[in-house]
């Protein structure tokens, strides 16, 4: 049974001393529970913390020792920072003497960070305990025996990265070489010459994933987990990711790729099913969980599991956190953290660490450092000390990785800035550091680092940000899909100039009408990234544009698209042009040719911008929509159902959902049977092989396409101005979805009117006589038709659409 813990009556015993130790201890001095935090063995720096007693003569090592003191000393709470003493046990032995412990209670569970095997058992264990989960991660093969390992490197395909199975404090991962010879020395070092000691005895050899590597640092009582914000490490010692790797020279958050769906995706498809496969192995997992996370596009799979908090993530995290840390381990400890809301504070933080010279090999210790004193007075900045210690008065090194300095701002330029000034202010012989930390946020290594010098690599169309090969191989893969929707007459081809279309071979012997239109997608581009789901936007896209000319009478023939992205990824780009596909199938239109365009900093990273012209015609003799001097009253209004919002409105959307509280992942509260996210990506109805056999036969005199502005602002635009729509909101049944937002999001019903379809994507004008014969046609090419209203006479200064009984959507 765990000692009690009074509020604002916390003494804590902090073990270990790095500069992960000496943030925890600035965080957690903040808490009104804490009294006093007692930091054993600590470092040069950490006795400074308010609230914070080094003791020096406490070895992690010695539980026995630690246990007495904490006795002695009235601890009630142990905070372990290193993986030794958890794999060792430790946590067992506070909690048999009623000394409440952060951390996984078994040594079986702290066995994650000890072995890189166990990491992997636990996704394979997971798997096998909870069917309906599946935890990603990279193919592997662990072993013992070196001529095994050396005869499995010869027989692989794909790349690998060996890892030293024990402890080896974050530095027993060698990564893949184009060279084998290179792999082969790197297995003969780690397994016969014992590069990491014993953590070398055996290696596993992991398919090595590629794409960008993400920190979840995430509170755990054994059910309940929360995570603080992802961030970024730098593992290798030299700028350009170059050179080995190390313990972390740095580290930045939050990270553009860690989107709110893709932080959605690591807790449902990894986090919670670890924590569920841990229980259900009765090793419940309590503490922090820190998760290493390869981002590739298959999407996110598990590199490691580690039972600590990371260096230096925990100094970049924990700047950001926004509330009390005691108060959250304590929540863990005893298994309400359910009940915690864990939040993050807006802004960025940045870490960068200094090393001493020949570190991560031999390094030298001793050597003085010296610290301006305006280091200390930035606000948001600190310095946190790792290898230092104090002799006779001078601080001096006495570690790889010396002191970091960490740095919280409005924007991560900010943050960098103000991270590397701190860090000019700092000397000591051979120091060295990154200047490149957080170079994948952003476009070009142009880190202002206090006039710090930097290498002049030449310059290439890729560095620059645009990818010559990706858009080749777009090119060269979407030709075929555009080739199916060659229509009678066109002659173009996907990555030439433009496109022809002979309107004789196409069955206009007489010169038709041309018409032409273009539109876009708007922001339900944003929901598709946040989803990472595609393949339907396209169907948005060729909708809103081929409905569009609809609406003057013309049959779509062809289509051209613009898709400007931050940085083209070819499995996107295919992704979306095989859902502009679908939808020119259904428009029955060519899909000509397009442009794609990389731009860089003007568009958000993972972003993109769709837009599309279509062009049509008509055949001569033919009148062309809107026939106003063919409208009177009386004039019948039949509405073609939309099925939903279909592609306006979505910044309102997006908003609601946001007030809501509501993830993507959650089930639809309007259509339980899917989710939010997927429900919202529903694709824009084309209405054109339901409205073309009406044209041909003359039985329409105006279409109306209900985008944004709704029924009162899109009827209007097809009538002439003596009439005027009047709408009976009672005369069809109003979607779900839209009875959901309004409620939701409090929204006026007049806004409603004004914004979304409300259900009815398109508005045919009709003769009375001609309304059976318009119902029937409809529902033999599968649309139904519902009377919505009539036209009416309109006076000068009248609006052009009144909606009746709109009150009907508030009950």
């Amino acid at each position: 049974m765990a000692a009690s813990t009074e509020k604002e009556n916390l003494r804590i015993l902090l073990i270990g001393g790095g500069a992960r130790e000496h943030a925890l201890a600035w965080k957690l001095s903040q808490s009104t529970q804490v009294e006093a935090i007692f930091c054993a063995p600590g470092n040069s720096a950490t006795g400074d913390v308010h609230k914070t007693t080094n003791v020096p003569h406490l070895s992690q090592d010695r539980h026995a020792d630690l246990l007495a003191f904490a006795k002695e000393s009235n601890i009630n709470l142990v905070v372990v920072g290193p993986e030794v003493p958890l794999v060792a046990g430790i946590v067992d032995a506070f909690e048999s003497d009623g000394i409440q412990c952060f951390g996984p209670k078994a040594a079986a569970a702290a066995r994650m960070e000890g072995s890189k095997v166990s990491a992997h058992s636990i996704i394979r264990m997971s798997l096998i305990c909870v069917a309906r989960h599946h935890i990603p991660t990279a193919r592997y093969r662990n072993f013992s025996d070196y001529a095994e390992a050396r005869r499995y490197l010869d027989s692989v395909d794909y790349k690998v990265v060996l890892k030293a199975d024990g402890l080896a404090a974050g530095k027993g991962v060698i990564l893949p070489s184009s060279d084998p010879e290179e792999m082969y020395d790197a297995l003969r070092a780690t397994m016969i010459d014992k590069q990491f000691g014993s953590a070398g005895s055996e290696v596993v050899i992991e398919e090595y994933l590629e794409g960008q590597e993400l920190s979840f640092l995430s509170f755990v009582d054994g059910y309940t987990i929360k995570s603080l914000v992802p961030a970024q490490d730098h593992k290798q010692v030299f700028d350009n990711d170059q050179g080995p790797n190390t313990g972390g020279m740095g580290c930045y958050a939050p990270t553009p790729i860690a989107t709110e769906a893709l932080i959605e995706e690591v807790h449902r498809t990894i986090l919670q099913p670890t924590i569920n496969g841990m229980r259900q192995e009765r090793m419940p997992f309590k503490g922090l969980l820190f998760t290493g996370i390869m981002v590739t596009k298959d999407g996110p799979k598990v590199l490691e599991y580690n039972v600590r908090f990371g260096d230096p993530e925990t100094q970049t995290v924990l700047p950001l956190m926004d509330g009390d840390l005691a108060e959250v381990m304590l929540a863990c400890c005893n298994g309400y953290l359910d009940t915690i809301n864990v939040k993050c504070k807006s802004g960025s933080c940045v870490t960068v660490v200094a090393a001493a010279a020949g570190y991560p090999g031999s390094y030298n210790k001793g050597d003085p450092i010296t610290i301006d004193a305006e280091a200390y007075a930035a606000k948001d900045t600190h310095i946190f000390h790792a290898g230092t210690s104090l002799d006779s008065g001078t601080l001096r090194t006495a570690g790889g990785r010396v002191i970091a300095a960490t740095a919280l701002a409005p924007n991560l330029e900010s943050a960098l800035s103000k991270a590397y000034n701190t860090m000019s202010k700092i000397h000591f012989e051979g120091m060295h550091y990154r200047k490149d930390i957080a170079h994948r946020a952003l476009s070009h290594h142009s880190v202002s680092a206090s006039n710090h010098e930097r290498s002049e690599a030449p310059l290439t169309y890729a560095s620059a940000g645009v990818s010559i090969d990706a858009g080749t191989e777009l090119v060269d893969r979407i030709k075929s899909l555009a080739a199916s929707t060659r229509h009678f007459g066109t002659k173009s081809s996907i990555g030439g100039f433009g496109g022809q279309v002979d309107l004789a071979a196409a069955g206009y012997e007489q010169s038709p009408i041309i018409s032409s239109g273009v539109d876009g997608v708007g922001t339900k581009s944003r929901l598709a990234i946040r989803m990472n789901k595609h393949d339907t936007i396209g169907i948005d896209l060729v909708a809103m544009v081929a409905n569009d000319i609809l609406t003057e009478g013309a049959e779509p023939l062809w289509l051209m698209d613009t898709m400007n992205l931050h940085k083209l990824d070819v499995e996107i780009g295919v992704s979306i042009v095989q859902g502009i596909v679908n939808g020119c199938i259904q428009a029955n239109c060519n899909l000509a040719g397009g442009e794609t365009a990389e731009l860089g900093d003007i568009i958000k990273e993972d972003h993109y911008i769709l837009d599309a012209s279509c062009s049509g015609a008509l055949r001569k003799g033919r009148k062309p929509l809107p026939r106003k001097d063919d409208m009177q009253k009386g004039d019948v209004l039949l509405g073609l159902t939309s099925s939903g919002p279909h592609s306006n409105g979505y910044s309102l959307v997006q908003k609601i959902i946001e007030r809501s509280g509501l993830a993507m992942s959650s089930p639809a509260p309007w259509e339980p049977s899917t989710s939010v996210g997927l429900s919202l990506l529903t694709p824009t109805k084309i209405y054109v092989r339901a409205l073309l056999p009406l044209f041909e036969k003359d039985l329409v005199k105006g279409a109306a396409h209900i985008t944004g502005g709704g029924l009162v602002e899109n009827l209007p635009r097809v009538l002439p101005k003596g009439l005027r729509a009047e709408v009976e909101a009672k005369s069809w049944s109003v979607p779900e979805v839209f009875r959901w937002l309004k409620t939701a999001g409090s929204v006026e019903k007049e806004e409603m009117a004004r914004v979304f379809n409300m259900g009815i994507g398109m508005v045919l004008v009709v003769a009375e006589g001609y309304v059976g014969e318009v119902t029937r046609m409809l529902e033999e090419n599968g649309e139904k038709a519902v009377r919505v209203g009539a036209l009416v006479g309109r006076e000068e200064g009248v609006v052009g659409c009144v909606i009746r009984d709109i009150g009907i959507w508030d009950r």
